[in-house]
């Protein structure tokens, strides 16, 4: 049994225990209480998710062979018009409810498929259920990693708190620019948000990613960028922050899968694939800035012109 990890726990839930009354768990601090109804990101106090499966199509460290234990929450405190998992994210399709207890056993079950490590999928908004259910899933037997998957849209407060909590993080640098944040999420302080959550997240973990023999990761930090059509310059943005203020050596996800779902269908901007020569060019420009560690995308293997 892990007891540091487990006094780690408590002393978070004992910390943020009166902010689901007036919820500021997330950078929205709507201040609803959560237990009796819903918040910015569309949910209330039982966390509901989509799934809870192996799944193999995370970055090689986390998947691993074996797959990792991903739970797939519903909702999210951004509403980006581009979401790509809008039925999960926004429209709470295939939804199943589960009390902590329950979500505990689901991370036990996950462990006892062979998952080589719990995978919360935008945890930002559950994050006080979530951590109430690692503390009873760890005094049941729980000894794999958790991952954080974020969008990145995370409270400083909440982030620095779960250190020794989350084992890996997983979050998403979308956007360096105020006006494109508020236009395609609804967040214009994204950045400002973003920046802070994963400097902080890097101080915790450093820039190596520690792995095991098996080649997987047992902490540290991954960062994810989705490259937007017609939004070049904020992909170079993004990634020269990152180069400067965290490290080249971060290991990056540079990801080319965009389509226009949701609302994005017909934008003038956003409202098409990304073609080949705007993927490479934020490419070289990663390559350029010296990021070694990581994994580029085949474009054609989604779809792009």
């Amino acid at each position: 049994m892990n007891t540091d990890k487990i006094d780690r726990v408590e002393a978070f839930l004992e910390k943020h225990k009166g902010n689901i009354e007036h919820c500021v768990m997330c950078p929205r601090a709507c201040g609803v209480n959560r237990e009796i109804e819903h918040g910015e990101c569309r949910e209330g106090w039982t966390p509901r998710i989509s799934s809870a499966n192996l799944h193999h199509g995370e970055e090689p460290p986390v998947s691993g062979t074996r797959g990792s234990g991903t739970i797939f929450f519903t909702g999210c405190n951004l509403h980006c018009m581009f979401c790509q998992n809008f039925p999960i994210s926004q429209l709470h399709q295939a939804t199943r409810t589960l009390d902590t207890d329950t979500l505990a056993d689901t991370m036990l079950s996950l462990q006892n498929k062979g998952a080589h490590n719990i995978n919360l999928v935008t945890p930002s908004h559950y994050v006080y259920q979530t951590v109430m259910a690692i503390g009873a899933a760890l005094k049941k037997g729980l000894a794999i990693p958790i991952v954080y998957n974020t969008s990145g849209y995370d409270s400083l407060p909440v982030i620095r708190d779960l250190g020794g909590i989350v084992d890996v993080y997983l979050p998403d640098m979308k956007y360096a620019f105020d006006d494109i944040a508020g236009e395609y999420s609804g967040a214009s302080n994204y950045p400002a948000v973003n920046r802070k959550a994963l400097l902080e997240m890097y101080a915790q973990t450093g820039a190596e990613l520690s792995l095991d023999g098996d080649g997987i990761a047992q902490k540290g930090l991954i960062v994810r960028h989705l490259v937007l059509p017609g939004n070049i310059v904020n992909s170079i943005a993004v990634l020269k922050w990152i180069a400067e203020n965290l490290s080249p050596k971060i290991h990056l996800a540079l990801m080319s899968q965009y389509f226009p779902a949701d609302r994005a269908a017909g934008h003038p901007v956003i409202g098409r694939r990304l073609v080949h020569e705007e993927y490479d060019e934020v490419v070289e420009y990663a390559d350029s800035l010296g990021f070694e560690n990581g994994w580029f995308q085949e474009l054609d293997a989604h779809g792009g012109c």
